[in-house]
């Protein structure tokens, strides 16, 4: 019978076995190396200029990732809900000061790892290495088409670009942050989805 992990670490082993097999024994040395945090709405997990030393595994709630330019305008880079993972990977992995900030836009529980605890973690065995580096590919996957929509598609293609991939986010971010994530102003997107609201 399985042991009975805490909620946090029930949704960290329901992700691992969605994914790969892992023993009972893997999945425990897997879990020793995490750290449940939780953070208030607005509490901030890394702000800019820091080192950023973990890398966080979402169990519950919304975080992003965002910078602010010159004129006080903030540009979201990335959104993370449940099962999704957060960090500033430059910073993380070379020990530079961050480039985003990264808090929580609703009350969250997450699992930290830091860069000792991810090395042992990928050095526990082959199926974690690959499911890490497949991880890691998908991630830059992602991002390259993040960039090729940013600089091709219109605001409503981008919006609905956005609805087809991540179908729960529109739902459950506010408006000016999705705005801010595709690049548009909130007046933009206003626009769109009344546009669409008639289309249908």
């Amino acid at each position: 019978m399985l042991s009975k992990s805490p909620p946090p670490y029930e949704a960290l082993r329901s992700y691992f076995s969605n994914k790969i097999d892992l023993s009972e024994q893997e999945f425990e040395s897997t879990r020793a190396l995490f750290v449940l945090k939780k953070l208030k709405k607005g509490q901030f997990l890394l702000h800019e200029g820091e080192v950023c030393k973990y890398t966080a595994f979402v169990t519950q709630g919304c975080l992003r990732a965002y910078t602010i330019d010159d004129k006080g305008e903030e540009h979201v880079v990335r959104f993370a809900v449940e099962d999704w993972w957060i960090e500033d990977m430059q910073s993380f992995q070379t020990g530079t000061p961050a480039a985003y900030n990264i808090d929580a836009l609703e009350d969250s529980e997450i699992l930290l790892l830091d860069k000792p605890s991810a090395e042992r973690l990928l050095a526990l065995g082959p199926k974690i290495e690959h499911f890490f580096n497949f991880l890691s590919q998908n991630a830059r996957a992602a991002l390259e088409r993040r960039i090729a929509a940013f600089l091709s598609m219109s605001a409503e293609e981008k919006y609905l670009d956005l609805l087809k991939t991540y179908p729960n986010l529109a739902q459950r971010i506010p408006q000016r942050h999705i705005a801010s994530y595709l690049g548009i102003t909130p007046e933009s997107l206003s626009r769109v989805r009344k546009e669409l609201s008639v289309k249908r």
